[in-house]
C-alpha cells in the first residue's frame, strides 16, 4: 500500500490508529505530535522506520525543519496526511473566544497547508503516484450553533482541499477529503449530545486507509452520517436550525468536558499592546 508516509496528529485517536496501521504495514512513518510518550509508545513499534516531531502544526518554519529532517533521513513521502486538529465550542459574543478562533483557525486550516507544502515539490519532483489527505469533517458542511469557530476552519479547509485538488490534476498526486462524523476520541468525550454512528478510531483509520489506496477522494467516516446530514441538509433552513438549537452544545475552552487547544492564547493576552503574533 504505502511505503513513506507522515501523519499529523499522531498522538491520539485516529492519528493514533492510522500510525499504528502504517506501522503494521511495514511503511517508514513520521509521528508528528505534542504529546511525547504517546508518540514514543508508536515509535518502539519500529523503532528504525520510524521518527518522532513535535513541532506546532501552525509553525511554518518548524514545520519545514522536519520536513527537511525526514526527506534527508527517509526520502520522499507517498502518503502526507494531515489529521492535526483542535475543537471546542464558541460564543461570538464573548471576546475571549476570539482566541480560540484564532487559535482553531491556525491549526485546523493554515496547519493542514504548511504539513503539505514542505513535501510538494518533492513528490512532484519524483513523478509518482502520492497522496495528501487533509482530515475535515462533516462540521464543515454546514454551520452548527454554539460551534462557530470549528465548523468554519472545517468549511475553509474543505475549499482548500478542493483549490488544491484542481492544481494537481496534471499531476501523478492526488488529493483526499475526509469528513468524519463522530469518532470515539478525546475530542469527542466530553460531548453531552447524541453523537449517531459513533466509529471506533481503528475502524476509520482501516476505512481511511482503504479508501485513499482506492483512489476516493472524498471520504466519509462513517457514510451513514453523510447520508443523514445530506437528509438534514433537504429541510428548511429554519426547520433544520431549530432542530439544531434542540441539542447541547459543546464545551467552551475552560468549561467541564472541554478538551485543551495547544497555544491557546487568551483575548486579554492577544489585545494587549505588548502582544506578539505567533510565528
Amino acid at each position: 500500500m504505502f511505503r513513506n508516509a507522515v501523519i499529523t496528529g499522531a498522538c491520539g485517536g485516529l492519528g493514533q490508529a492510522l500510525a499504528r496501521q502504517l506501522i503494521d504495514s511495514g511503511a517508514h512513518v513520521a509521528l508528528v505530535g505534542l504529546n511525547l510518550s504517546a508518540l514514543q509508545a508508536l515509535a518502539a513499534l519500529a523503532p528504525e522506520r520510524t521518527r518522532i516531531y513535535t513541532p506546532d502544526v501552525s509553525n511554518a518554519a518548524a514545520m519545514q525543519a522536519m520536513a527537511s529532517e525526514w526527506l534527508a533521513q527517509h526520502g520522499t513521502p507517498d502518503l502526507v496526511i494531515a489529521n492535526a486538529g483542535v475543537a471546542g465550542g464558541f460564543e461570538t459574543a464573548d471576546a475571549t473566544d476570539l482566541a480560540v478562533m484564532r487559535r482553531m483557525l491556525e491549526i485546523n486550516l493554515l496547519g493542514v497547508a504548511t504539513t503539505f507544502q514542505p513535501f510538494l515539490q518533492a513528490m512532484l519532483d519524483r513523478q509518482q503516484a502520492g497522496a495528501l489527505v487533509g482530515v475535515a469533517s462533516i462540521a464543515g458542511w454546514r454551520g452548527m450553533p454554539g460551534n462557530g469557530a470549528y465548523c468554519a476552519s472545517k468549511a475553509g479547509l474543505i475549499a482548500y482541499l478542493q483549490s488544491l485538488r484542481a492544481e494537481l490534476r496534471p499531476t501523478r498526486l492526488s488529493v483526499h477529503t475526509i469528513s468524519p462524523g463522530y469518532l470515539r476520541t478525546a475530542l469527542t468525550a466530553g460531548n453531552s449530545f447524541a453523537m449517531p454512528g459513533l466509529m471506533e478510531p481503528e475502524a476509520a483509520a482501516r476505512a481511511l486507509l482503504q479508501g485513499v489506496a482506492g483512489g476516493r477522494e472524498h471520504i466519509v467516516l462513517p457514510r451513514r452520517i453523510g447520508w443523514l446530514s445530506r437528509a438534514l441538509s433537504l429541510l428548511p433552513a429554519r426547520w433544520h436550525d431549530r432542530i439544531l438549537l434542540g441539542q447541547p452544545r459543546k464545551p467552551r475552552a475552560g468549561q467541564a468536558g472541554a478538551t485543551p487547544i495547544p497555544g491557546l492564547q487568551s483575548a486579554t493576552e492577544m489585545s494587549s499592546p505588548n502582544a506578539s503574533p505567533k510565528p
